[in-house]
């Protein structure tokens, strides 16, 4: 007989707590997870103004964020003047694509600009899914082509790698959700300050197995309450049972002193007429309460005072003088039968400090609707944020959905730190905190995420060579002999045989995912093709990442015997699930590159700003960009999750206006070459810059000082499905 789930707690805890140490020794070693920036946002929505860093007059600003670093421009990390310290280096939020537990691990280790975060996070707020029946497709909404009137709207499937994420979650029921969130919780609870408090968001689903492992991660001594927070109204469901009209928080400190402020809630109209009825002359509301309470005292405020005493089992809440003194005050008031109370004046009242059933807040308003099924309203965030989390201080939530928290975080001046397993999440997340004008902040992935999961895969010590055997073998190649294959990334396909007798030969070769494949990585394998064992027919090179410049790359070398395939991100994902090679063999499909094509890049005229009729510094020049998209190219549709229907759809679309895949797109007029930094954006949905909601404008003028030497301007756009394609253009000295 199978063990009943309660049966198997003690076991699923044990389990993640290993999970949880692994982590914990493996962030000590120099192969630990770390963060890779992929952007650093500067906020400015409307193409109208200048771009960021010279609206906030910061081009010539020299901020030191750490030894050797200089600017906001310069520095891979910018800071944020008023954002606060960590071990004294300077703050700057950031939003993270990927698995929570890798980005936590990240964040324990720290890296070389930021120190790690343990025990530096004062609030962490996690809504994790908590319905095994729920159904994330993702509704995308194209605009009308051609002479249609209707908008096109495309469902797509989760991608893969968040159906497997999802899919493990609740293999098993709710023993496979527990087995998924037990670690991460022992996690989250060393990120946590020493005054830091976490609140977890579920449902009955889940709720009350979760308030279990909790207790065993945080102990019972720190659970402070269960809150209860009204959802909706009652409705007149045709199942049986009652209406599902609340969600359940549990909260916790770490230990049991804490930060705690709580949030009054302001009085309504109602209570007020009910219950501070007395004015006095100059309209001033007051309510009267009793001055005594309950319990016999035997100090002072058992003791008579001006002929009286307090009611039988009672004391006087307020020594004899205090009292004396509040009647010097004309705030204690005789009742008719000679019993004394107090004037509490509504002006003096903060409020009512709320219980643990919430029924006050709002449902979520359609003013922050930002199309995510699950976004919770910003006042019921900002509460826990503003009773929980100091001013300035630190939030955390890994389960960043809409991003609620990032944004309630950043309206309420703390800190944030925001994450998400699915892109277009984090897509609606940027979006919004561009839309609300946020402080700079980072867009960040898992670096090497793909080595991460082959460790989880393969074992601790599987070597770069085993996964480029998987990814030759599920290509459906042979490997190269050791002798002139010593990294085991080359392997061979036979062709079909020709006239002559001979039959093409295609060599492959499997990049590492330590790396971006580039112009160094494509004309080794050029050179292998036509010197290795003779000479091969054909190159095939199959890359996890690629350089920004990859499309341009392979316009210039114009090599038809050359081509470049997308490795299918979820591979290890899928291989883990499916439990083998020969299981996944056959059903992996490796993509062609996406690309994006601009126009050639025009550049204003340089001219001198002047105040006061002196010409300023060389330094001070301003040029305008003019950055025009001309074409973007999808990856092939097949691997994107759609049925057949709508990827028809969708193929009607890509022929007549590719652009209007674009749902996101960014300037950086001086690319480093190493991390992107967004000083102009544009998305759809934002009016600022025209008034259609569902295109993207396809001209940015952005602003900029003057560089001397030549200049790098980068191009990024995100399509509606998440993926990513940059293009890089060198402009000449001006």
């Amino acid at each position: 007989m199978p063990k009943s789930l309660l049966e198997q707690l003690p076991e699923i805890v044990a389990n993640g707590r290993k999970e949880a140490e692994k982590i914990l020794e493996g962030i000590e070693n120099r192969h630990r997870v770390t963060l890779q920036t992929r952007e650093v946002v500067l906020p400015a929505k409307d193409s109208a103004v200048q771009d960021w860093v010279t609206a906030q007059k910061r081009a010539v600003q020299r901020e030191v964020f750490a030894p050797g670093q200089t600017s906001l421009i310069e520095s891979p990390q910018p800071m944020l003047g008023d954002a606060g310290t960590v071990d004294g280096q300077p703050w700057i939020n950031r939003l993270i694509y990927g698995d929570n537990l890798l980005a936590i691990a990240a964040l324990l280790a720290g890296d070389d600009n930021t120190p790690s975060l343990r025990g530096k996070v004062d609030l962490i707020y996690i809504d994790p899914p908590f319905d095994s029946k729920a159904d994330y497709r993702t509704k995308v909404t194209l605009p009308a082509i051609g002479n249609g009137t209707s908008a096109v709207e495309l469902e797509q499937k989760p991608t893969v790698i968040e159906q497997f994420a999802y899919s493990d979650t609740w293999s098993d029921g709710t023993a496979s959700y527990l087995a998924m969130i037990t670690p991460r919780l022992i996690l989250m609870r060393e990120l946590l300050a020493d005054t830091g408090s976490i609140y977890v968001h579920l449902d009955w689903h889940v709720g009350h197995y979760v308030k279990i492992v909790l207790d065993e991660v945080f102990g019972k001594e720190c659970f402070e309450n269960e809150l209860i927070w009204q959802k909706c109204n009652s409705k007149n469901f045709t199942q049986f049972g009652y209406s599902n009209i609340h969600d359940s928080l549990y909260f916790y400190r770490k230990n049991l002193r804490g930060t705690f402020e709580p949030d009054y809630i302001p009085l309504d109209e109602e209570y007020v007429e009910r219950s501070y009825r007395h004015k006095e002359k100059d309209g001033r509301r007051y309510r009267i309460l009793p001055l005594h309470a309950p319990g016999v005292s035997g100090g002072k405020t058992g003791d008579p005072w001006q002929g009286l005493i307090p009611p039988s089992g009672n004391h006087w809440r307020y020594v004899p003088e205090t009292l004396d003194q509040m009647q010097r005050s004309n705030l204690i008031v005789m009742s008719s039968n000679n019993v004394p109370g107090y004037k509490k004046y509504l002006d003096d009242s903060d409020g009512i400090r709320p219980g643990t059933i919430w029924t006050d807040l709002k449902q979520l308003p359609a003013s922050e609707k930002v199309g995510y099924d699950t976004q919770k309203p910003e006042e019921l965030v900002g509460r826990l944020i503003k009773s929980s989390c100091p001013a300035n201080g630190l939030v955390a939530d890994f389960n960043g959905g809409s991003g609620t928290t990032a944004a309630v975080a950043e309206k309420l001046g703390r800190r944030w730190i925001t994450t998400d397993l699915g892109k277009p999440a984090c897509m609606i997340m940027r979006k919004r905190l561009i839309d609300q004008d946020a402080k700079p902040f980072l867009y960040q992935a898992i670096g090497d995420y793909q080595v991460e999961v082959a460790k989880a895969t393969l074992g601790r010590d599987f070597r770069i060579g085993d996964l480029s055997q998987i990814v030759l073998s599920l290509y459906g190649a042979l490997p190269l002999p050791p002798d002139v294959n010593p990294q085991r990334n080359l392997g061979q396909i036979a062709g079909i045989a020709t006239g002559a007798g001979r039959g093409s030969k295609t060599l492959v070769l499997a990049d590492s995912p330590n790396k971006l494949t580039g112009m160094a990585t494509l004309k080794k394998a050029i050179a292998q093709r036509d010197n290795l064992m003779g000479g091969w027919d054909r190159v095939v090179v199959l890359g996890w990442n690629f350089e920004p410049s990859i499309g341009e790359t392979i316009t210039a070398l114009n090599d038809s015997r050359l081509e470049v395939l997308v490795i299918p991100p979820d591979l290890m994902d899928r291989l883990k699930k499916k439990g083998g090679i020969d299981k996944l063999r056959g059903q992996v499909r490796f993509s062609s590159l996406q690309y994006l094509t601009i126009h050639p890049i025009e550049r204003g005229p340089s001219t001198p700003s002047t105040s006061s009729g002196r010409t300023e510094s060389f330094e001070a020049r301003q040029e305008t960009l003019t950055v025009k998209l001309k074409n973007y190219v999808l990856l092939s549709p097949e691997a994107i999750n759609l049925d057949d229907a709508n990827r028809v759809k969708l193929q009607a679309v890509i022929n007549q206006e590719p652009l209007a895949l674009i749902e996101y797109w960014a300037v950086d007029p001086d690319y480093d070459g190493k991390v992107f930094r967004s000083v102009w954006q544009d998305y759809r949905g934002n009016t600022a810059n025209d008034a259609d909601a569902l295109r993207v404008v396809t001209q940015a003028q952005v602003t900029t000082a003057v560089k001397p030497g030549t200049r790098k301007v980068c191009v990024r756009v995100v399509d509606v499905f998440g993926f990513e394609a940059e293009v890089v253009t060198t402009l000449g000295a001006t």
